[in-house]
């Protein structure tokens, strides 16, 4: 799946991860990148809102803001809104880790863009996508914010965008990091 994107702008609104045994908790404060890392020059906090990207310019390549907590099992929440022309896409890591010495992430993303909604991709291992439906998302708005959900539990992650059910993947290969 290519991912050089042309203009994009994305929004994420209101981060919320649950480890299934704690109570839920905020991973954006809504006014900083506290807790994050990742370039200056391509996110930033805006608006109650973690911003990627710009409409302005093109960029050239994946870049990933990280979270600098780690979950094993969890809930996340969060609101999300994709703008843009061209190739515009863009997508939620989880249960992944950085690359050595590359700018590159491996490990699941769940999908946002055009075609993309409610896909589960494993970048940079499979490098395909791995779960998905036989159509698209009937509640996608796109250009609009978009509630999307994920649960992972053990071997098992699920999704749901806007409430409607996107994937439901169990992992087969017991080596596949769960963190």
């Amino acid at each position: 799946m290519p991912h050089t994107r042309s203009l994009p702008l994305l929004a994420v609104l209101c981060l919320l991860a649950l480890g299934l045994k704690a109570q839920p908790r905020a991973l954006f404060d809504g006014k900083t990148l506290t807790g994050w890392e990742g370039d200056a020059q391509v996110w930033r906090a805006g608006d109650g809102a973690i911003i990627g990207g710009s409409l302005d310019r093109h960029q050239p390549r994946n870049d990933f803001l990280v979270t600098t907590d780690s979950f094993a099992d969890f809930e996340l929440s969060f609101e999300v809104r994709l703008r843009g022309t061209g190739f515009v896409n863009s997508g939620l890591q989880f249960r992944s880790e950085r690359i050595p010495n590359n700018h590159e992430m491996r490990g699941y993303q769940a999908d946002i863009g055009p075609g993309w909604w409610g896909k589960l991709y494993d970048e940079s291992r499979r490098n395909r996508v791995i779960a998905d439906l036989p159509a698209p998302l009937k509640s996608v708005k796109e250009g609009e914010w978009n509630r999307y959900r994920i649960l992972a539990r053990g071997a098992r992650i699920r999704a749901w965008v806007n409430d409607e059910p996107a994937f439901d993947f169990t992992e087969p290969q017991a080596d596949i990091p769960r963190a």
